[in-house]
């Protein structure tokens, strides 16, 4: 029993038992009796006699030779020895049989211990506990618990060191609670007393699980068996409670100590960097240094970590100063400590110097630089370390290639993100979950929304992030109805989290979807979930952009608001064109003590852009300095619209040559679309042309130039348009209207000819048609054909069918609302208005700029 104190030996041996040593002393030069052995054992059989009847010279012949195989750790001829005398029937002395065990353990041999084992049990009833003890710690080192409990099960006799080492092996593979059921057992069946390799593992169970109860418990049986005075003990103790977040318990144990080592010094000073406790770390680490105690690898980079958790700038360099001194800098993973503490801090410069010093990076040091300059929104240089590791020959694990998509998505690098893919197919880093999300993203950002599904479908255990992404980036890429139909999916098998029940308010919100808004606003008030985060403010938007400005006005008063909940409202009211309102809830903001941002001032500008108060406009632009909100291109693009609206283009041309900064394409677009309206050709032409030499891809500012000529009928200047659009491969998304009928919403497409109800939705619009023509509104057959076909291209007229389908499919007065992808035509927006007018009902459309309220024949837009 003297091996019972021992704990499990996970290597080879042969010094254990003393029969061992004394045949292995005595055959030494066994390998030359190998060929001789077996001849002479096949000769036998050959001759009919059996092995067991023999001459027991023979057997012990036999496992001396076995003994000293592996003696000499020659496993593979000690498996065809053993093999032959299960054949011969000659029997395997249990040393041998704990020698060969020990052996396959040692040599990671899972295929080889498990052949060994079936030929132990096909000879025995029960085990021994030499015997079972080494199958125990063979199956254990290779993680079979399975066939761990049934040598257990097997064993007729056991003792501390069989129990220790299967509690162990639980411990280790994380099944906490059945280690520690083990232990229970141990106490109160096997009538074995716990000892000090005991103690340690059963409180890393405590601590893993965690379970304070256990813990406490435990250490009680700690004292009982005098075992509170053994460091290993008292320092497994002091993990076990911070592990579980008692750590004024941890520190009572620590200062109870009558001596300590180095690791309880690091398990306390860690235990308070886990919870959250850095300045006491810190103060005892001080301490530590104090009574001269010098610290390890562990406790620097324990410490550098607290500096990262605290973003003391100041208390960083001090403790590198403190590195260099003692000579921990030469060390890997400290410098990996140390450059993602300054990268976390914000110094990624001070990082870059940390990291070039380093005589030599481990893929850890790459990932920390590539995430570091990802967190610190420098994502062409996360994509230039990437190069340098790869010319450094290092293979990037799953966390870099994720956060080199990550940069990718950022800047829309869709190139390096596909040589990126396919690394991850070659590297099979693709069945990495979060590579397979960073895909999805990259993907979606950089509009190949079809590749970001086909990854999304290859992903065999999808999570949460993982339908958020697809969800989010089918928002990003105006495919909404999809998102939606997977967000319905993705609630049959995981629970939303905030962010993912964001991404499906936005898209609620940016096609009208009202029914589905008000499903996830009822699921957010019954779970709670997000309620004290950004969630509440996506419900507000939601329905602010549904057009429930009643709805969205109860749940401003009843949450908490800041900066983006007055910015909702304020953005709601500056797209209806109700620039009062705006100046009103601005004033009250204001009041409200809520300083504004320069989102704040976008709104406040456009809504009186849009309201022709220009005196305003430029009276909060002048203040802008006032509220520490310094003028950026969005706002100097405000004041532009604000003067061009107002037709005073001149002003608003000067205006653009005396900003303080260079304008971009926004500043000059605003130019542009202000000579639309006023039908400035010459002004117009040369905002176009300061477009252009900046942005040739942005369709947008092609169709309002194209509107521009049209509307001054220079229709061969519209087909050169058209054909540079054509020639720089330029299309205009298809135009789409949603509506929602009895909470399902229904897509229309401009050239949609397979809707249920395609036939009864023309008549009806065929009808309204011949009324227009009857009291002379302008219609659609009163147009030249180019005018027609500029239409259909800029706008679709898809609004026009979708409110044709409301008004079959709903009960007369009931209000019908309708969202836009495009903007409307000038012709959509007259036959809508005679469309209320004639129908007496209340029609909202909104489209891509603007909230259009259509009642009794006019519109809020004032046309």
């Amino acid at each position: 029993m003297a091996s019972s104190s021992q704990t499990p030996h996970f290597h080879l041996n042969p010094g254990k038992s003393k029969p061992f040593q004394r045949k292995a002393r005595n055959h030494r030069n066994v390998n030359f009796h190998w060929n001789f052995g077996i001849r002479k054992l096949i000769l036998r059989r050959s001759q009919g006699l059996s092995v067991l009847s023999s001459s027991s010279s023979g057997t012990h012949f036999s496992n001396s030779q076995l003994l000293g195989l592996c003696a000499n750790g020659k496993l593979e001829e000690a498996i065809k020895l053993v093999t032959s005398m299960q054949e011969l029937r000659v029997s395997v002395d249990e040393d041998a049989f704990v020698a060969l065990v020990r052996l396959c353990e040692w040599k990671r041999a899972h295929e080889e211990g498990s052949k060994v084992y079936a030929i132990a049990m096909s000879s025995m009833s029960s085990l021994g506990v030499e015997l079972g003890n080494a199958f125990l710690a063979m199956f254990v080192r290779f993680g079979n618990l399975v066939d761990a409990w049934y040598v257990f099960g097997k064993m007729s006799e056991r003792n501390l060191f069989s129990w220790n080492v299967l509690v162990g092996g639980y411990a280790k593979q994380g099944y906490f609670d059945e280690a520690m059921c083990l232990y229970q057992r141990m106490l109160w069946v096997g009538g074995v007393k716990p000892d000090v390799y005991t103690f340690p593992c059963v409180l890393r169970t405590c601590g893993g699980i965690p379970d304070l109860a256990r813990g406490r418990e435990v250490h009680v049986h700690v004292v009982r068996y005098g075992y509170e005075l053994e460091i290993d003990v008292v320092n497994a103790l002091i993990t076990m409670y911070v592990k579980c977040g008692d750590v004024k318990s941890a520190r009572l144990v620590f200062d109870r100590m009558p001596r300590r080592d180095l690791i309880s010094w690091n398990a306390m000073i860690s235990g308070y960097f886990e919870n959250g406790m850095c300045y006491e770390g810190l103060e005892l680490f001080f301490a530590m240094r104090g009574l001269s105690v010098d610290p390890d690898l562990m406790t620097m980079t324990s410490v550098i970590s607290a500096c990262e958790l605290l973003g003391d700038g100041r208390l960083g360099r001090d403790v590198h100063a403190y590195v260099i001194s003692s000579g921990f800098a030469v060390d890997i993973s400290v410098c990996n400590s140390l450059t993602q503490m300054y990268l976390y801090a914000g110094s990624w410069r001070e990082a870059e110097k940390v990291f070039s010093r380093m005589e030599r990076k481990d893929i850890v040091s790459w990932t920390t630089m590539i995430s570091g300059y990802e967190y610190n929104f420098l994502p062409r240089k996360a994509i230039d370390a990437y190069r340098m590791m790869d010319q450094d020959c290092v293979k990037p694990d799953e966390i870099a290639v994720a956060a080199v998509l990550s940069a990718c998505a950022t800047l829309g690098d869709l190139d390096t993100g596909v040589e990126l893919h396919k690394l991850a197919i070659k590297a099979r880093l693709v069945s990495y979950v979060i590579v397979a999300n960073n895909l999805i993203n990259m993907y979606s950002k950089c509009k190949c929304i079809d590749k970001a599904l086909d990854v999304f479908h290859n992903i065999p255990r999808k999570n949460v992030i993982s339908w958020t992404s697809i969800i989010a980036g089918l928002r990003l890429n105006n495919r909404c109805f999809e998102a939606l139909i997977f967000f319905r999916q993705m609630k049959m098998t995981l629970q939303p989290n905030a962010i993912t029940l964001t991404a499906a308010l936005a898209a609620c919100a940016r096609i009208g979807a009202l029914m589905c808004g008000k499903e996830i606003h009822a699921h957010v008030l019954r779970t709670g979930v997000g309620l004290d985060d950004f969630l509440p403010n996506a419900l507000l938007d939601m329905y602010v952009r549904c057009g429930r400005m009643n709805i969205a006005w109860n749940l401003f008063n009843s949450q908490k608001n800041d900066v983006s909940s007055w910015n909702i409202l304020l953005t709601g009211y500056s797209e209806r064109g109700q620039g009062s309102v705006v100046v009103e809830l601005f004033d009250r903001m204001v009041k409200s003590r809520v300083r504004p941002d320069e989102i704040t001032f976008i709104s406040l500008l456009c809504a009186c852009s849009k309201s022709q108060m220009v005196k305003e406009g430029l009276m909060y632009f002048s203040s802008m300095e006032e509220y520490g909100v310094t003028p950026n291109l969005k706002h100097y693009a405000c004041v532009v619209d604000l003067l061009g609206r107002a037709g005073e283009l001149e002003e608003a041309h000067n205006f653009i040559q005396r900003m303080p900064v260079m304008p971009d394409p926004a500043v000059w677009g605003a130019l542009l679309n202000a000579c639309r309206i006023h039908r400035d050709i010459k002004l117009g032409e040369l905002s176009a042309k300061r477009i252009f030499e900046q942005d040739k891809e942005s369709v947008g500012y092609y169709i309002l130039l194209c509107n521009l000529y049209a509307d001054c009928n220079k229709w061969r200047e519209v087909a050169k348009v058209r054909r540079m659009m054509k020639e720089n491969g330029l299309t205009v998304d298809a135009g789409c209207s949603w509506v929602e009928v009895k909470g399902k919403v229904h897509a229309f497409l401009s050239d949609d000819k397979y809707h249920p109800q395609t036939k009864e939705i023309n008549t009806v619009l065929e009808r309204f048609y011949e009324k227009m023509n009857e009291v002379g509104v302008t219609k659609m057959s009163s147009m030249g054909e180019t005018e027609i076909s500029r239409d259909e291209i800029f706008c679709g007229h898809s609004e026009r069918k979708a409110i044709a389908f409301g008004l079959i499919n709903t009960v007369p007065g009931m209000p019908i609302w309708v969202t836009k992808n495009l903007n409307m035509c000038e012709s959509c927006h007259e036959t809508v208005k005679f469309i209320s007018k004639t129908v007496r009902r209340e029609i909202s459309v909104r489209d891509a700029e603007h909230f259009h309220h259509f009642r009794d024949g006019a519109c809020s837009c004032g046309d």
